[in-house]
């Protein structure tokens, strides 16, 4: 197997530049010359104490410490050479061999075992290196084939939208226009109980396409119109104000903004934020005409929203639970809907790097919800 090559390492800083071979190399010829020069000092010190014609017994004393020192000489040049062959065979050509092992599997080849029989703790080394490999590259191919599983997924998903937006959505409008047509030729003919049927097959109908509708825009978000640019959030926002200015005209809706950033994101989903958010906000409502407000803050790297509005607000235990897909607080005949808003506005808000959540911090009427957006780069006001 060959995948994708690792970044190559960093490089050594200091000391560290130097290979450990050329190490030993500098250290053995430090050590050989002053080996050598040792020989020799001793060697000229004994010629000169023979030169002074010493006594016969120091003169014996002395061939005896002359031979002694040859041998020692000796010894340490066999512990030395063989120090060489040790550390040259035991120590330098394995760790030459694992390294050459690990260049192999950084570019690429992650099938390639390691392994280096000596010295212990690096056959040791070697050991724990490629069991760790060994994982990663299972590891690697189950989430392959999970990457796989998901985009066939992702294709039946995306075969399902377009069934659902044409051959799902065909059905639904005949039900609903044939029905009313029904009731338009025949009313007069109907009792009340009839009546009253036809009016729950239109009611179904177009509540099943809000639904579809909705489910639609829920898994099109990352996958339709996902690319994310430079946006102004103010443009965004009054998109939306302006797709829903009847519905704000009709409640007599007061919508406040402070001045809206640049941000990191896809300008027709950041639309329908807002719009959900404020469309939301009018629905849930009290007694007085709805006031909301649009404002944000800097937070490191983030722009932080926030959506407030003086309506009937959410319980602090409910503060998880409205943003489940298909979760709802009230009876669809008390607040009609299909319980997919918030969930769509926390995954457009997901997708963008963000987080969202409501803010039970304030105190009093009304609901504020907050979510934070990636800034513009070079964005610093």
């Amino acid at each position: 197997m060959s995948i994708h090559p690792l970044p190559p390492p960093k490089e050594p800083v200091g000391l560290g530049r130097l290979p450990v071979a050329r190490w030993f190399l500098f250290t053995g010829a430090v050590a050989g010359v002053a080996f050598a020069a040792g020989v020799v000092i001793t060697m000229l010190m004994l010629a000169q104490a023979q030169a002074l014609n010493p006594p016969p017994g120091v003169a014996a004393q002395m061939g005896r410490l002359h031979a002694a020192l040859i041998v020692l000489f000796a010894v340490l040049l066999a512990c030395g050479v063989g120090l060489a062959i040790i550390v040259r065979f035991a120590v330098l050509k394995p760790i030459d061999q694992l390294t050459d092992q690990v260049r192999q599997v950084a570019a690429g080849d992650f099938d390639h075992t390691l392994h280096v029989d000596r010295p212990a703790e690096l056959a040791e080394l070697s050991s724990h290196i490629d069991a760790m490999r060994d994982r990663i590259v299972s590891a690697w191919r189950v989430a392959t084939d999970q990457a796989e599983e998901l985009r066939r997924s992702n294709g039946e998903l995306e075969q399902f939208a377009y069934v659902a937006s044409h051959d799902l959505q065909e059905p639904l409008r005949k039900v609903a226009s044939f029905t009313q047509m029904l009731e338009q030729r025949y009313g007069s003919e109907l009792d009340e109980r009839a009546r009253q049927y036809i009016h729950y097959a239109v009611d179904g109908a177009k509540r099943m396409q809000l639904l579809i509708n909705d489910l639609l825009d829920f898994s099109r978000v990352g996958r339709v119109t996902g690319e994310r640019t430079v946006t102004d959030s103010g443009e965004a926002l009054n998109q939306a104000l302006d797709n829903l200015s009847a519905t704000v005209e009709d409640t007599e809706t007061t919508v406040t903004r402070d001045d809206l950033p640049k941000v990191t994101g896809n300008r027709l989903q950041l639309a329908q934020l807002f719009q959900n958010l404020i469309e939301n906000a009018i629905k849930f409502r009290s007694e007085a005409p709805p006031r909301i407000h649009i404002g944000v803050k800097r937070s490191g790297d983030m722009w932080e929203f926030s959506c407030s509005d003086n309506g009937i607000g959410v319980e602090p235990k409910y503060a998880d639970r409205i943003f489940l897909i298909f979760q709802r607080l009230h009876p669809r005949d008390v607040y009609p809907g299909t319980g997919i808003g918030l969930a769509l506005c926390r995954k457009i808000v997901e997708y963008h790097g963000g987080q969202m959540w409501l803010d039970n911090s304030d105190e009093g009427q009304g609901a504020t919800f907050r979510w934070t957006l990636p800034a513009a780069g070079g964005d610093d006001d």
